[in-house]
């Protein structure tokens, strides 16, 4: 595919985007000639956010306490949304339109089972907004349109990949990421945008496969697919109104079907039961598993935050059980005392 990747500017953004939706089909081109493609508007939509965390927040030890990403918005009010790591405990948010114009802002919502998050920018703050679309309606081989806001603006046209499960290292799992071609620079809270104009994901990482077992370096984006079940919610309380899932506060590295304590993380259940760095978890609940995803399946379906969970974990040449009594993740973190 011929890739076009460019700054994005105020006076320039819609030519860029045009130029990208021709190569999307002869569909959005059409689109765009009759109108129902907005070019400028999907532009406006997108923002830049830049984010100020305490040093002893809990993630500013692996995150840094100066942090900067995109967003975009959702609805007609300033509602924002990016990838929650962006804006998580921050003490202060600002967003950055598209005209340069910078409005502070306020966090309403963070998802750990999604990642996302949701601001709301204030001050006067107006921008257009994105429809959502169900991340079935793209196919893999299809070509979207990445776009990200701030001081890196540009609009990349990428190649969907894969689509597939994800499980990250830090206790996340989704049932289906979204991974692009070629991979963005500034990918953190960065829209992909389909044919239509409309929001497909929200970019979470870069990643060194995009098409799984083989070296190809792209992005991972989290389908917005995710969010339309759980936003009202979001909005009402801050966070989803479900038993929130048993949290161990590891971060682990996957080798053979065995998983490697990389790292504990401060105050945790984890550091409180005893887990150290180098100790390789071979079972839980008195079950063994295949790899991380169906450790975090399994870890999960032992019962809620709270529950206690029986680790089998091999220290040196021994096999140790080390109990975990669980806990709600959110509750470790310094989120806005509005949620």
């Amino acid at each position: 595919m011929r890739v076009v990747s460019a700054p994005v500017g105020p006076r320039l953004a819609a030519a860029i985007l045009l130029l990208v939706g021709i190569q999307l089909g002869a569909g959005s081109a059409r689109a765009a000639e009759s109108g129902q493609l907005d070019p400028d508007r999907v532009v406006r939509s997108v923002v830049g956010i830049s984010a100020v965390v305490p040093p002893d927040s809990q993630s500013a030890r692996t995150l840094g306490t100066d942090r900067a990403g995109s967003g975009v918005v959702i609805d007609g009010s300033g509602l924002i949304l990016t990838i929650g790591y962006t804006v998580m405990e921050a003490s202060q948010i600002e967003v950055t339109a598209a005209d340069g114009r910078s409005y502070p802002a306020s966090m309403i919502a963070y998802d750990p089972v999604s990642g996302f998050g949701l601001l709301r920018a204030e001050l006067g703050f107006t921008a257009p907004w994105l429809r959502l679309a169900n991340a079935d309606a793209v196919k893999e081989g299809d070509t979207l349109l990445a776009l990200s806001g701030g001081e890196n603006r540009s609009a990349t046209a990428v190649k969907l990949v894969s689509k597939r499960e994800f499980a990250g290292y830090w206790e996340y799992l989704l049932d289906e990421a979204l991974f692009t071609f070629p991979p963005i620079r500034s990918f953190n809270g960065a829209a992909l945008i389909d044919r239509e104009g409309r929001l497909v994901g929200i970019g979470s990482l870069l990643v060194m496969e995009a098409v799984e077992g083989r070296g190809l370096p792209g992005n991972m984006f989290v389908p917005v697919s995710a969010l339309e079940p759980i936003l009202a919610d979001l909005l009402a309380y801050g966070r989803r109104q479900e038993p929130a899932r048993p949290w161990l506060g590891v971060t682990l590295r996957e080798e053979l079907g065995r998983l490697m304590v990389e790292r504990v993380s401060p105050r945790s259940p984890a550091e409180s039961a005893g887990l150290r760095p180098g100790d390789w978890i071979v079972g839980v609940g008195g079950q063994r598993f295949s790899g991380l995803a169906d450790f975090y399946r399994k870890l999960w379906g032992l019962g809620p935050a709270g529950v206690v969970v029986p680790l089998e974990v091999i220290r040196g040449a021994t096999l140790t059980p080390v109990p975990v009594t669980s806990a709600d993740r959110v509750r470790f973190l310094r989120l806005n005392p509005t949620l």
